[in-house]
């Protein structure tokens, strides 16, 4: 299932801005590896893939951008631009990040080291593996 996760976000009394904590009740899988996307062309897209078994969690820690999301059948868009809102992706999903804003930060959290083979990096092959 794909979904927006709401991450708590304190307020400093004094108005000194906020902070946000992701820990293990916030993501329901362990956190493996992170990694951030940056300085991202507006006119460049990311993602063109998908993952068999991996998780991902992403959260626009600045800026904006969105994130195209098929999975075989039904095709969704959802713009991210808020650091204590994260897009949770489920493995099987199609995805493509687009759209960037200047200065947009992604952080990604995946529930799995860096494995090529779980990739699937070729649209008809995923529509063939979503059919089995």
């Amino acid at each position: 299932m794909i979904k927006i996760i709401e991450i708590p976000k304190i307020k400093d009394p004094e108005g000194r801005g906020n902070l946000s904590v992701v820990e293990k009740d916030i993501v329901p899988f362990d956190i493996k590896r992170v990694y951030y996307l940056y300085d991202v062309p507006s006119d460049a897209y990311r993602g063109g893939h998908a993952h068999k078994a991996l998780y991902q969690f992403l959260i626009p820690l600045s800026g904006s951008f969105d994130v195209i999301l098929k999975d075989g059948t039904n095709i969704n868009s959802v713009t991210l631009n808020k650091p204590n809102k994260g897009l949770l992706i489920v493995p099987g999903i199609w995805r493509e990040l687009e759209n960037f804003s200047s200065g947009a930060v992604c952080l990604v959290l995946a529930s799995e080291v860096y494995d090529e083979a779980d990739y699937i990096r070729d649209y008809n092959a995923f529509k063939l593996f979503k059919s089995r």
